[in-house]
């Protein structure tokens, strides 16, 4: 289920100002979310809807960070600087996805239906980018800080601003 040293090399990897593995277990917000997470998701998949929105609430309280219980979210994922990060319940995210502050992935419709983004693998998420919709972000992507994403982006895309553009 949790995946300590994997989760940690990731983060030792993707976070520079981290000197050691003991540093980023006792002080990343964004690891102790998506640990808890992974506890969360466990009762959510069980059918124990609410506790696991309990155990969501009380991540969010303690590490600024919002992620529903049932997000799908791969491995070796890292959220960096995670304040204000909020992932929706219909969520998809890839592996070796790496999160910066502020990011939304939230749905555009109020609707029980896949209503939030997918997310392929290797993909970067600046600060404070928004993701909504039922759309798919290709693997290897980068988006850029602040853009407003509601329409589908290749693989190996890079986008940047508040209109979403593409540039290679």
């Amino acid at each position: 289920m949790i995946r300590i040293r994997e989760d940690i090399q990731a983060g030792l990897a993707k976070d520079p100002a981290t000197r050691s593995a003991l540093e980023l277990f006792l002080t990343s917000p964004g690891l102790h979310a998506l640990w808890s997470h992974q506890v969360a998701h466990l009762l959510w998949n069980r059918g124990l809807h609410i506790p696991a929105r309990i155990h969501a609430q009380w991540t969010r309280f303690w590490t600024g960070i919002e992620i529903h219980p049932a997000a799908q979210i791969g491995r070796r994922v890292v959220i960096d600087h995670g304040m204000g990060v909020v992932i929706g319940e219909t969520a998809i995210i890839g592996d070796d996805v790496l999160i910066y502050h502020g990011v939304t992935l939230g749905g555009k419709i109020n609707d029980t239906v896949k209503r939030h983004p997918t997310i392929g693998n290797n993909v970067m998420l600046g600060a404070g980018a928004k993701i909504i919709g039922d759309i798919e972000i290709g693997s290897g992507a980068q988006i850029g800080a602040n853009a407003v994403v509601t329409k589908s982006i290749p693989s190996g895309a890079v986008i940047v601003g508040p209109q979403a553009t593409i540039i290679n």
